[in-house]
């Protein structure tokens, strides 16, 4: 029970140390989301006014800029941890390094992707979505974006501390995205054409679980290659 307990603290000690450089360092923080914000405002302003058009490409292109500001975020999930020594002693730690991986990929969530959520029902405003879609676009992001955290995790364990990381990091993530994306997306247009989006939702589910099981021990593992 006593060493139970003490993996909690060390993770809970995990979450609150990231999430204090986080705010320690709150310009670099809200580069994503401004990013996310930026990208997700364009399509409106590039494709016009027409209603029908923006309520079509609305979910795809939130999603999008989901994606694309959660990458921009990545580096920060462990370069820190390499630049002041933090991961030798999360190698040395007596406790599951999956366990701590999970508790840093949950740290990166709450710092990136809980925002990204807080402000989609702004964004869906300008693309005139329904209550409908929007709601089936926030289970979407509250499914994917955690998923997509945990396989940037394994993304960065294999790449940080490497020149170029961020564009070997993108053409290592793409791939592993890109059924997140289809899945989520399909969730939106299956609601625009009054279909239930339940099936691409439960596929969204079984991607988390499956990233949730075994993102952290890849990370885990190649963080013990490099170190």
């Amino acid at each position: 029970m006593s060493r139970q307990s003490g993996l909690g603290r060390a993770c809970l000690g995990l979450i609150r140390r990231d999430l204090l450089c986080v705010s320690r360092h709150r310009a670099e923080a809200a580069n994503p989301l401004l990013f996310f914000a930026m990208v997700a405002t364009i399509f409106p302003i590039a494709l016009g006014p027409d209603p029908k058009v923006l309520a079509a490409i609305g979910p795809g292109a939130i999603w999008a800029s989901a994606l694309l500001s959660t990458l921009l975020s990545l580096e920060g999930m462990f370069r820190p941890d390499l630049e002041d020594g933090s991961i030798e002693q999360l190698l040395l730690c007596p406790h599951p390094l999956p366990v701590l991986v999970l508790a840093k990929v949950c740290a990166h969530w709450l710092a990136t992707g809980l925002p990204l959520l807080l402000l989609t029902p702004l964004l869906a405003l300008q693309f005139g979505l329904t209550m409908e879609s929007t709601t089936t676009l926030l289970l979407s992001l509250v499914l994917g974006t955690p998923a997509l955290s945990l396989l940037g995790a394994v993304g960065v364990a294999l790449t940080v501390g490497l020149r170029g990381a961020g564009l070997l990091l993108a053409l290592l993530l793409l791939p592993l995205y890109l059924p997140i994306l289809i899945f989520a997306t399909g969730a939106g247009g299956a609601v625009q054409r009054g279909l239930a989006p339940s099936a691409h939702l439960n596929m969204l589910t079984a991607l988390l679980v499956l990233a949730l099981t075994l993102a952290p021990i890849a990370a885990a593992a190649a963080l013990r290659v490099r170190g």
